[in-house]
């Protein structure tokens, strides 16, 4: 596999998850804590709610004449963020677990679980 293709890998951490910033200038804000709005599987990094902002310069257009700048989100490693668990409040390590699956009767499903305090995210 050439540097050109690069393979998607399955990441713990989903869309709609709520982490918690462990590295970077983001670790040293008073609120560490964000939703995932997006995962790119591809690139291992995640898209986090006003974590990381960056400003995107604008020229000027129609619909903004005056042109100026927008801010934004912008990508995270997934390594520098951890899954937020609200039992422990704070950012922890998950482990996987086998469920029962309660919207189906006698089948069973994964279920990421808090390594501290066993609590389920996926419930």
């Amino acid at each position: 596999m050439n540097s050109a293709q690069t393979k998607s890998v399955k990441l713990g951490i989903r869309k709609g998850d709520t982490v918690t910033v462990i590295a970077g200038r983001e670790r040293l804000s008073p609120d560490s804590v964000g939703k995932v709005l997006k995962v790119d599987t591809k690139n291992m990094r995640v898209l986090v709610e006003k974590k990381n902002m960056v400003k995107r310069h604008i020229r000027p257009n129609q619909q903004n004449p005056q042109g100026g700048y927008l801010e934004k989100e912008s990508y995270l490693h997934y390594s520098n963020v951890q899954l937020f668990c609200p039992k422990c409040n704070r950012g922890v390590r998950f482990g996987v677990k086998v469920a029962e699956d309660k919207k189906h009767k006698g089948k069973t499903k994964k279920v990421r679980v808090c390594r501290r305090c066993d609590n389920a995210f996926d419930a």
